[in-house]
């Protein structure tokens, strides 16, 4: 029972450290991408991919990590995207392999969104909540952290390579703690398989789960890319504006922890889909046009952040909430976050590329608060207190045409 326990333990710290290590690779480079492309010589648009790769590589390996798990085990599987991920911050630090090291960073991290909760609650079935609280806690706060102590690692360790490579340090304590469970299999005893479901590509109320997901995780990873850049535009000190992201990212865990008991209080999402919605919207329009003083631009992130942290709980909540059972949840997590992915992956690109073209903010600006106004939308259609369809589950063409009368409020 001693033994038990130490492993049980072994595997919380690893899933925690895990956490640790999930987001602070992508929201380092953020308050670093102005030296990155003053000294590549990058283009705006070339300095968005820093962040759009491992959004493409989230959406490709969202579908790939499961069937790689399948062939050999989750440990095995975490373990390995471990080593990849501690390889892809290394890499990524050197002269010329910046975009293969990112995209590795990209997959990487993609295999433990996928993967991870499946440790969780075939291992600790009764502590899922818990256990997922603390990982998606224990990452946003390190990402704050990697925000906000980028610029002051790069000036101590010269330079932006040094302050990337750094997180490589962590990786490698997470790769120390999870090698024992290299060598043993589940902690709870085997169970049987569960049924694949087929992803719910017909289901009108899935493509609104996907839409909420897609675009609420394209205004996050924009603001991540360019707040720290368009704050310097506006005067900001580059360690400050790093801080401000640390700011926003910090609003984002109080939200993570307040929108639970909101969502057990109320019959729907609705309200709170579309609040988070006009947070983002709202705190976006601040840091454009509200005056850089007296704490305005704070203000206007905090709103931001708090907003984006609802988004994120609430998209989480949804493919539990919109599904009946766990290969349901599964299959609709796997089409969001492949889906949804894939159009995050295009805001910090297009928002550079508009920022190059307009010679200003306020087109990008102008344009993330109409992304805002439609995931408003989408959020409350995927909020209504109904669950995708049973047909929906089912790969035949005569079950489309009942889809729409059976996903009502």
């Amino acid at each position: 029972m001693p033994a038990r326990a130490n492993r049980n333990l072994l595997i919380i710290a690893g899933v925690l450290l895990i956490g640790a290590v999930g987001r602070a690779p992508i929201t380092s480079v953020g308050p670093l991408v102005a030296d990155i492309r003053h000294d590549l010589g990058l283009s705006s648009a070339a300095s968005g991919l820093l962040t759009t790769l491992p959004l493409l590589a989230f959406s490709v390996f969202s579908l790939i990590a499961p069937r790689i798990a399948g062939r050999i085990g989750l440990e095995r599987s975490l373990g390995l995207a471990l080593v990849l991920l501690a390889g892809g911050i290394a890499v990524r630090s050197l002269p010329t392999q910046l975009w293969t090291g990112t995209l590795a960073v990209g997959a990487a991290i993609a295999c433990f969104n996928v993967l991870l909760p499946g440790v969780v609650k075939r291992d600790f079935p009764d502590r899922v909540a818990q256990l997922t609280g603390g990982y998606s806690a224990t990452q946003s706060v390190v990402a704050a952290v990697a925000s906000g102590t980028a610029v002051p690692l790069a000036a101590m360790a010269a330079g932006w390579r040094y302050a990337l490579g750094s997180w490589a340090l962590l990786v490698l304590v997470a790769v120390a703690v999870w090698v024992p469970q290299l060598r043993h299999g589940p902690v709870s005893a085997a169970r049987p398989a569960v049924r694949r479901a087929p992803l719910p590509w017909r289901s009108p109320l899935a493509w609104q789960v996907t839409a909420f997901m897609g675009m609420q995780s394209l205004c996050f990873y924009v603001l991540v890319a360019w707040l720290p850049t368009l704050e310097r535009e506006h005067g900001i000190a580059a360690a400050v504006a790093g801080w401000h992201l640390f700011a926003s990212l910090a609003a984002s865990v109080v939200a993570n922890l307040t929108v639970p008991v909101l969502i057990r209080r109320l019959p729907d999402q609705r309200l709170i889909g579309a609040g988070c919605a006009a947070c983002i919207g709202l705190g976006i329009a601040g840091l454009q046009w509200l005056p850089w003083t007296a704490g305005y631009a704070l203000a206007a992130i905090l709103v931001t952040g708090f907003g984006a942290g609802m988004a994120l709980v609430v998209c989480l909540s949804l493919f539990s909430l919109r599904t009946r059972d766990d290969s349901q949840t599964a299959a609709l997590s796997a089409m969001a976050q492949a889906v949804g992915y894939l159009l995050a992956a295009s805001g910090p690109v297009l928002i550079g590329a508009l920022r190059d073209l307009s010679g200003s903010w306020t087109v990008p600006v102008a344009a993330l608060c109409a992304v805002a106004g439609l995931m408003a939308v989408a959020a409350f259609l995927a909020g209504r207190s109904a669950t995708v369809t049973v047909a929906a589950w089912a790969p035949l063409p005569e079950t489309s045409r009942r889809l729409r009368s059976s996903e009502r409020p």
